[in-house]
């Protein structure tokens, strides 16, 4: 099964990408922890939402896929929580 990220999705993480480069700027510019730890948990924040986002729609389309054929989805919303689960 092919996978279509949405450009949301894309742009989320290149937002992400630029923060991690900001932190590594910091690092760099010799700033204090606060500074750092700071936006680190900012990255961290926007990971968690990222994955939580990715989750939900595939979720969501495998679902409606395993609906069509008359198959079970509770296994499908149990691996969806886990995904969730393992990745914080």
């Amino acid at each position: 099964m092919d996978y279509h990220y949405p450009d949301e999705i894309k742009a989320r993480l290149k937002r992400i990408e630029g923060q991690v480069r900001g932190v590594l700027r910091l690092m760099e510019e010799g700033k204090p922890c606060k500074d750092v730890v700071g936006q680190l948990s900012a990255v961290r924040n926007a990971s968690d939402r990222a994955i939580a986002q990715i989750v939900a729609e595939n979720l969501q389309q495998c679902l409606l896929d395993e609906q069509t054929s008359g198959g079970d989805t509770s296994k499908l919303v149990k691996q969806a929580v886990e995904l969730l689960v393992k990745s914080r």
